[in-house]
C-alpha cells in the first residue's frame, strides 16, 4: 500500500463510519478497486477505525466527560447503570475478538463475504424500519420540534445531547446483550456495525433515539482496546503496510471522520433506514455480479 492509497482508504473509512452502510465493507471494496494487496493482518483497518472513534470522542467530548464524572462518584447512579449496560454489550464482541480473530481476518480477504454481508445489512435495515413502524412514513418538518419521544429514524444526531437520566430506562440489560451480539456479528466486513446494532435494538423494542445514543457509545472501548493491544503487541511495528501509510491513513480517517460527524449526520437526520438498505443491496449485488 502506497501513501495515496492509504489516504483514499482513510477517507472512505471516515466518510462511511457514521452511515449504516458498513465502513469495513467499503474498505474491502476500496482495496479491491485500488489493487491494494492483502497485508495478512487487520492493522490498517484497526488504525483507521481508531481514528474515526477518536474523531467522535473529539466531537462529543463534553457529553462523554459528563458521563465519566457520574461514574467516578463511586455510587450506583444513572451514569453507572448506563455504563454497566455498555459493558454488558461488549461481552459478545470480546469473545469474538479472543477466540475468532483469525476467522475474522480471513473474512476480509473474501469479496464474496462482503457482497453477501451487504445484502444481509440491507435486509436488516429494511426489516427494522418495518418493525419499528416507520417504513413508508414521511419525515415532516414539524417532527424536528418533537421531544426525545420522537421515533423519527435518526441515526446518531440525538447522541450529541446525552441525557442519561432520560435514557436510563430506554434499554434494558438483556436488550444491551442482544445488541452486543449484533455488534459481534458485525465484525464481518459488509455487515454494518451501526446498521446491525440499531436494527437489532429496534427489533428488540428499543426506541430509535435511545438506540442511536447507545450504538455510538458501545463501540468506543472495543475499537480503542484493539488498537492498544496491536500497539503493545507490536503488530503495528511488524505490519507489512509500513508506518507512513498507516500514519497517513490514520490522519485521513480522523479528519474525514470529524467532517462526517459534524456534517454528514445532518444528511441522514430525515432519512429512513430502508434507503440505506437499498444502497447496501445495490452495492452488494454489484460486488456479486463483478465476482461472477
Amino acid at each position: 500500500m502506497d501513501w495515496l492509497q492509504a489516504i483514499i482508504l482513510g477517507l472512505v473509512q471516515g466518510l462511511t463510519e457514521f452511515l449504516p452502510v458498513s465502513s469495513s465493507g467499503h474498505l474491502a471494496i476500496g482495496r479491491a478497486l485500488l489493487g491494494v494487496e492483502e497485508s495478512g493482518d487487520l492493522v490498517f483497518e484497526v488504525a483507521v477505525h481508531a481514528a474515526t472513534v477518536l474523531a467522535t470522542i473529539a466531537v462529543f467530548r463534553k457529553e462523554i466527560w459528563k458521563l465519566l464524572c457520574g461514574l467516578f462518584k463511586f455510587k450506583y447512579n444513572d451514569e453507572t447503570d448506563y455504563i454497566a449496560k455498555i459493558c454488558v454489550s461488549m461481552i459478545p464482541v470480546l469473545i469474538v475478538g479472543v477466540f475468532f480473530k483469525d476467522a475474522v481476518e480471513s473474512a476480509f480477504s473474501s469479496m464474496l463475504v462482503v457482497g453477501l454481508a451487504l445484502i444481509v445489512t440491507a435486509m436488516l435495515l429494511t426489516f427494522s424500519d418495518w418493525k419499528s413502524g416507520s417504513f413508508g412514513r414521511l419525515r415532516l418538518p414539524q417532527d424536528d420540534k418533537k421531544g426525545p419521544q420522537d421515533e423519527s429514524p435518526v441515526i446518531l444526531s440525538e447522541a450529541k445531547n446525552l441525557n442519561i437520566k432520560e435514557y436510563r430506562n430506554g434499554i434494558s440489560f438483556w436488550q444491551a446483550l442482544v445488541v452486543g451480539v449484533g455488534q459481534a456479528f458485525a465484525v464481518i466486513p459488509g455487515l454494518s456495525r451501526s446498521g446491525t446494532t440499531i436494527s437489532t435494538g429496534l427489533i428488540c423494542g428499543v426506541k430509535r433515539s435511545s438506540m442511536a445514543q447507545f450504538s455510538f457509545l458501545m463501540v468506543l472501548v472495543p475499537i480503542l482496546g484493539e488498537a492498544f493491544l496491536d500497539v503493545v503487541g507490536g503488530d503495528f511495528a511488524s505490519s507489512s503496510i509500513g508506518i507512513l501509510p498507516l500514519a497517513l491513513g490514520f490522519v485521513s480517517a480522523f479528519l474525514s471522520g470529524l467532517f462526517a460527524c459534524k456534517v454528514m449526520i445532518a444528511l441522514v437526520k430525515r432519512a429512513q433506514l430502508k434507503w440505506f438498505g437499498l444502497y447496501c443491496a445495490l452495492v452488494g449485488l454489484a460486488v456479486l455480479i463483478f465476482l461472477v
